[in-house]
């Protein structure tokens, strides 16, 4: 075998080394307790958003889709938008993030989602559009609702459901114990988050 043939043989394999790693990277799933993704997303008014630049503020990311029944279950009730408040009156980041593809459930335009945002009375800080499912995926958000809080210092504290009740009727949301609530009121006093990774529940994400 010819030294150039070697050559060839082992810029392959260091190629395909490249690759392996490059996908497991991209398939590598956030874990509770280690820096959060960072992400750059663009809301309804064309503003740029990254964790980078929330350095110091709590930040709760809510994957969405107003098709969904589950999603339908907290806003219908009014619960999501409490929340929203409460959280955003406290000084936290609240991103609602819309994962679907275009053309597929939940897919709107910036327009659209504004218009949403106002009719079902909602109150997050801005709502992202990620079509591409860039940040859905470096999230593995997998459901609508899917829930997660990062603290002040870019660590995730908190990834799951939005509450103990997986079902699409809004009668459960009265006495369910709210997961996303009890870590912001966790970080709020300054202690570690009691219950930091729940099974989430929902619609798939519509990639």
């Amino acid at each position: 075998m010819s030294r150039s043939t070697l050559k060839q043989g082992a810029r392959a394999a260091a190629l395909i080394l490249i690759g392996v790693f490059a996908t497991a990277t991209a398939l590598a799933k956030p874990e509770v307790g280690a820096p959060a993704p960072d992400f750059s997303g663009t809301d309804t008014s064309g503003r740029t958003w990254s964790l980078s630049d929330l350095s110091g503020k709590t930040l709760v990311l809510e994957w969405t889709n107003h098709d969904c029944p589950y999603v339908r279950k907290h806003y219908g009730s009014g619960n999501m938008q409490a929340l929203q408040r409460e959280a955003t009156g406290e000084g936290v980041v609240w991103l609602s993030v819309i994962s679907s593809a275009p053309g597929k459930q939940g897919s709107l335009s910036p327009a659209e989602a504004d218009v949403l945002t106002e009719e079902r009375g909602a109150a997050p800080t801005a709502v992202l559009l990620d079509p591409e499912g860039t940040i859905g995926r470096a999230y593995g958000a997998s459901t609508t609702p899917h829930m997660f809080v990062v603290d002040g210092s870019g660590t995730l504290v908190y990834m799951g459901g939005i509450d103990d009740r997986p079902t699409t009727d809004p009668a459960d949301v009265e006495g369910a114990h709210n997961y996303v609530r009890a870590a912001l009121a966790d970080l709020a006093a300054g202690k570690p988050v009691s219950t930091p990774v729940t099974r989430p529940y929902g619609c798939s994400v519509k990639y």
